[in-house]
């Protein structure tokens, strides 16, 4: 019976035989076809054990061993003693003390990310003004977002921003694109701030919003930004602490490290 083209065009599954004529050691080539595999989504229903790896590669149980773990030191699978092997979530990196963006940090990694867009109005709120210094009835245009990498959620987000500066963004579509990035096509070039990271156990609603059970763990991200020196935005960001890892580029040279006591700011 002769392949469809759709057929033709998808990707094999199942264990590909490692070539014994390769220069190439066995256990690496069967550690690369298990990542192929991972990264299909193969072993949704659970991750083979050892000895069904070495009949579906044709290879000693040592090899196996040996591509398992691999797997484990780069952090794709995870086991235990007594327990099955498992298939762990791939964690996104994000950046400190850079304006790269979860969007692009998501794309940088592989994933599709888009964003529900939740809230996209005009607003006030006291408590938001006072973090940029503006007055108490100060006008914000606030967008409110459930953000996905492959259409699992990973992250709620808010920003306030001054309506002043971000009135000609109202209109436009941010489930797929980066609100920096359409704030800097209407003028508004955000180049400074600062942001705090906090863990928590996730409020409820944001738990429902995430996938996640009220105990589970969150980072809380605290973002306050500047556009040529004037308030931009306030932001709060909810994260994933399950999927999601902060990363922070530092050297010796003006390095300062400050000790802050809970809800004083430094």
């Amino acid at each position: 019976m002769t392949a469809t083209p759709a057929e033709r065009a998808a990707p094999a599954r199942g264990a590909r035989l490692p070539d014994r004529a390769d220069p190439l050691p066995l256990w690496a080539q069967v550690c690369a076809d298990l990542r192929r595999r991972i990264e299909g989504d193969e072993f949704a229903a659970g991750f083979p054990g050892e000895l069904t790896l070495t009949e579906e590669y044709e290879v000693s149980r040592h090899t196996i061993r040996e591509a398992l773990r691999v797997l484990r030191g780069e952090g794709v699978l995870r086991s235990h003693r007594g327990r099955p092997t498992i298939v762990e979530p791939a964690v996104y990196r994000q950046s400190l003390g850079t304006l790269s963006s979860l969007f692009d940090s998501v794309a940088a990694q592989g994933a599709l990310p888009r964003s529900d867009v939740l809230r996209q109005a005009t607003t006030v709120n006291a408590s938001v003004a006072s973090e940029l210094g503006l007055p108490a009835d100060a006008e914000f245009v606030v967008i409110e977002r459930l953000r996905f990498a492959d259409d699992e959620p990973i992250a709620h987000d808010v920003s306030w921003l001054p309506a002043s500066l971000a009135r000609p963004i109202l209109d436009r579509d941010l489930s797929r694109s980066a609100l920096y990035a359409q704030l800097h096509d209407v003028g508004v070039v955000i180049d400074a701030g600062t942001e705090r990271v906090t863990a928590e156990r996730a409020p409820r609603h944001i738990a429902e919003l995430l996938g996640l059970s009220p105990d589970d763990p969150v980072l809380l991200l605290e973002r306050r930004a500047t556009a040529q020196g004037s308030p931009a935005e306030w932001r709060e960001t909810h994260v994933r602490a399950d999927r999601f890892s902060l990363e922070a580029r530092w050297n010796a040279v003006g390095a300062t490290l400050t000790a802050t006591a809970e809800g004083v700011e430094p």
